[in-house]
């Protein structure tokens, strides 16, 4: 099974890498962002043959090493 999670901060949490790539694609041109928040995804190709089992895995990962809980948020996309 592969496994895609991605990692993004938390709303209120401030995002200086967002926020220098919104003033770089304003200085490009760019005009009509609003807004830019970055984040992270990451790939994962797993043993486990339950999606279920993969499921709960793949959360102890993202709780344990992938994502600060604290500031950040995660989503989780498991595929056969």
């Amino acid at each position: 099974m592969k496994a895609r999670v991605i990692v993004t901060l938390k709303l209120g949490v401030l995002d200086p890498q967002g926020q220098a790539i919104e003033g770089s694609l304003r200085g490009l041109g760019f005009a009509g962002i609003n807004a830019v928040r970055q984040g992270k995804v990451f790939h994962l190709d797993l043993a486990a043959t339950d999606t279920t089992a993969a499921e709960r895995e793949v959360k102890a990962i993202c709780d344990t090493l992938l994502a600060n809980t604290v500031i950040e948020n995660y989503a989780i996309e498991i595929t056969a």
